[in-house]
């Protein structure tokens, strides 16, 4: 009897509650707040980035994935905004791999996600730019609630969990890929491209 890859049910699971029932549009809404005040958060602690995005002002990105999706405007402070419902996007982006376990371990091995653009190349240029260049800062959020040693303590043993988690979901990802024959992204025929 042949086994099964815990990543195959983790698979099935993840699938089953992404696509399980439609969340309240009140919901929807709360997170898509959330999540503007996160990359607000993230954009003002990089002067670059916001200065980047104040050239792009008024212009409105629309980000999806699966059934879920999200358009922002740009604020004149180079911020983000959640834009009007009817607002028309210079610039789709559309995540195109449909599994979120796959997601999942491209996140997790420091991979972008396939993305099909459409729309304003200088807008996509400048997108690129800030998912290339800017990082949230944790360990100077941390410092600021429980003090700067403690925070870099934190920041440490988070970095090192993160890396061992990276090395066991890509170690186990080629090892399934290995009994299946599959190839995985940045691979030929199972081996690793010089």
């Amino acid at each position: 009897m042949a086994t099964q890859s815990p990543f195959s049910f983790l698979n099935g699971l993840l699938e089953r509650v992404v696509s399980g029932p439609q969340l309240p549009s009140w919901l929807v809404h709360e997170v898509q707040q959330r999540t503007v005040l996160f990359l607000n958060h993230v954009l003002m602690q990089e002067k670059a980035a916001m200065e980047r995005l104040v050239r792009q002002k008024g212009r409105v990105a629309r980000v999806q994935w699966r059934s879920f999706a999200m358009a922002l405007v740009i604020t004149p402070a180079g911020l983000l905004d959640l834009a009007e419902a009817d607002a028309v996007p210079d610039l789709q982006l559309e995540v195109t791999d449909t599994s979120p376990l796959a997601l999942a371990q491209a996140a997790l091995r420091g991979d972008k996600p396939a993305i099909r653009i459409e729309g304003d190349v200088q807008l996509a240029a400048d997108i690129n730019w800030l998912v290339d260049n800017v990082q949230w800062d944790i360990e100077e959020d941390l410092a600021r609630v429980i003090g700067d040693a403690p925070a870099h303590t934190v920041s440490q043993v988070a970095r090192k969990a993160a890396q061992t988690l990276r090395q066991f979901v890509g170690a186990r990802t080629r090892g399934a890929a290995a009994q299946t024959g599959e190839t995985l992204p940045g691979e030929f025929g199972g081996r690793n491209q010089p």
